[in-house]
């Protein structure tokens, strides 16, 4: 399984060629980008996920997915695995153009992506936001995940799976 769909939105697991497209902030023939997208937390992901892919081969499904709005067709952001899962649990990351945000874009492309770790018998699911990120913390809490930590700098919250769903 390469993409996901919601009501709104497509998650497509990216290639290494889509990937140096983004980082270079060049759409190529096949990418219809909304004007703001990539923007720097896109390029900052797909540059890891390219490295490590260079370093430890193909990520997917543990990778990196192009959020797609339905409505129109453009990319919008993006969303991930921040490596590949260890113990059951695996970490996660995201984001969303400006001109996409404040629609409910960010909780429905995370619900999503749990539904792609339950599928692979993953239990956990972590996430940090700064502190000062609420709209970040509430897209987490919409998602379902609970507050389990925070510290000087970071908030850090989990999800449990169970059954291909989030408890």
């Amino acid at each position: 399984m390469t993409d996901v769909r919601t009501s709104r939105l497509q998650l497509h697991a990216i290639d290494v060629a889509e990937a140096e497209r983004i980082v270079a902030r060049s759409a190529g023939p096949p990418d219809a980008w909304a004007d703001d997208f990539p923007f720097e937390g896109d390029v900052g992901a797909v540059g890891g996920f390219l490295r490590a892919t260079a370093a430890l081969g193909e990520q997917r499904p543990f990778g990196y997915y192009r959020v797609t709005r339905l409505s129109d067709g453009r990319a919008v952001g993006g969303i991930g695995f921040k490596g590949q899962p260890d113990g059951g649990c695996v970490e996660i990351g995201y984001g969303l153009a400006p001109s996409a945000r404040g629609h409910g874009y960010a909780a429905e492309a995370v619900i999503a992506l749990l539904s792609v770790a339950a599928d692979h018998g993953l239990f956990r699911v972590i996430a940090d936001t700064t502190l000062d990120n609420i709209a970040s913390q509430r897209t987490l809490v919409r998602a379902g995940f609970r507050l389990v930590s925070t510290d000087t700098e970071l908030h850090h919250y989990e999800v449990l799976l169970k059954s291909g769903t989030a408890t």
